[in-house]
């Protein structure tokens, strides 16, 4: 990220993961941030509660974290669900249908700082981060998940790609982001 702006530097961010390598490696991909770890839903629960976060990377196993999620979007705080056994289009949709920002494939670990970078930059710059995310790796969910396999959920594909930014999740996330209601919008 040499060269360019930083998104995720100095950033407060939120890990909840059941695995303590995990956590590891997200505090070792991520050392320009301020990293909190958490490995289970009580935990997490609290210091959402408790903590301003400018991120939350959620595992969806093992924490509840589509609950956790439900929580960190109520707070108004940036998720990225980050997930190896769950990952399924049903997780996907619901990640998306709740306000998580991204939905990542642990597979992706390596290049986490790289992707959550240009998905914090695009979230702060108010570009569509699911865009860039199918941009990214939309071959990977394809390959993955079987050819057509958005074809069990149509119309909301349809609509979710003709407008990113209207997506139930989106809508869910604007109405408890205060740099929106602070405006009155």
């Amino acid at each position: 990220m040499t060269g360019s702006k930083s998104y995720l530097k100095g950033k407060r961010i939120l890990a909840v993961d059941d695995e303590v390598d995990i956590l590891e490696t997200i505090e070792d991909l991520l050392d320009e941030s301020d990293i909190d770890c958490a490995r289970d839903y009580e935990s997490a629960s609290r210091k959402i509660a408790t903590t301003k976060y400018d991120l939350a990377i959620l595992d969806i196993m093992g924490v509840d974290g589509l609950k956790l999620l439900e929580e960190t979007v109520d707070r108004g705080i940036p998720t990225v669900m980050l997930t190896a056994h769950a990952i399924n289009p049903e997780t996907l949709l619901a990640s998306i249908r709740k306000g998580a920002i991204s939905y990542l494939p642990k597979e992706t670990l390596a290049d986490l700082d790289h992707l959550l970078d240009e998905l914090l930059g695009a979230f702060e710059k108010g570009e569509p981060p699911w865009k860039l995310l199918f941009e990214r790796l939309g071959d990977y969910f394809n390959q993955r998940f079987g050819s057509g396999w958005q074809d069990q959920d149509k119309e909301f594909w349809s609509e979710f790609s003709r407008n990113y930014q209207i997506s139930k999740g989106i809508q869910e996330r604007l109405q408890h982001d205060r740099r929106i209601l602070d405006k009155g919008i």
